[in-house]
């Protein structure tokens, strides 16, 4: 399933239109899937930084997450929990996706590094300019694919043969003797 791109031409995935605070822990988030999934010797840097990140932008990740828990009380009202936890699967889901891994690995590393010189003021800056470096595997992906889709069908139109219709015999009666 490759996401719809909205009428103000952005890409509707799980990271469309997000609030300041649900971006920034989307990117935790995607830091946390790259932490766990992102193994091979290159992507070492990223454990070692997620665990610092984790450590020194603890109070702005908290301030985060209590904002998206509101803004998702807001919308769902006591029952936000379910609709929160929903969304947050889509989100961990979205990040792991097999197709995207080394890719997603490969920026979660830019991310890692970057994320060494991050003070707690800037958690946000941080997560707007990882949140893009994170979107970018996802949309090149979804276009390498859309233009897959589209040099098929060309070609299909141009050389694959016309499926010929052919009327099948009728059945043979049966007869019933007695």
């Amino acid at each position: 399933f490759v996401p719809a791109v909205g009428v103000d031409g952005v890409r509707q995935t799980v990271n469309a239109k997000l609030t300041p605070a649900q971006t920034i822990w989307n990117v935790r988030s995607a830091y946390n899937v790259a932490a766990l999934n992102c193994l091979k010797a290159e992507h070492a840097d990223i454990l070692i930084n997620y665990k610092v990140f984790l450590k020194a932008q603890a109070k702005g990740l908290k301030a985060a997450n209590s904002a998206v828990d509101a803004d998702f009380r807001k919308r769902y009202g006591a029952a936000f929990i379910r609709p929160r936890e929903a969304y947050m699967t889509q989100v961990y889901n979205y990040y792991a996706y097999p197709a995207t891994l080394q890719n997603f690995c490969d920026a979660a590393t830019v991310v890692a590094r970057d994320s060494k010189t991050v003070k707690p003021a800037e958690l946000a800056a941080f997560s707007a300019r990882s949140m893009t470096v994170f979107e970018t595997v996802f949309e090149t992906f979804f276009r390498t694919f859309e233009q897959y889709r589209a040099d098929v069908a060309a070609w299909d139109a141009k050389y694959a043969p016309t499926a010929q219709v052919q009327a099948s015999p009728a059945p043979a009666a049966n007869t019933v003797t007695r």
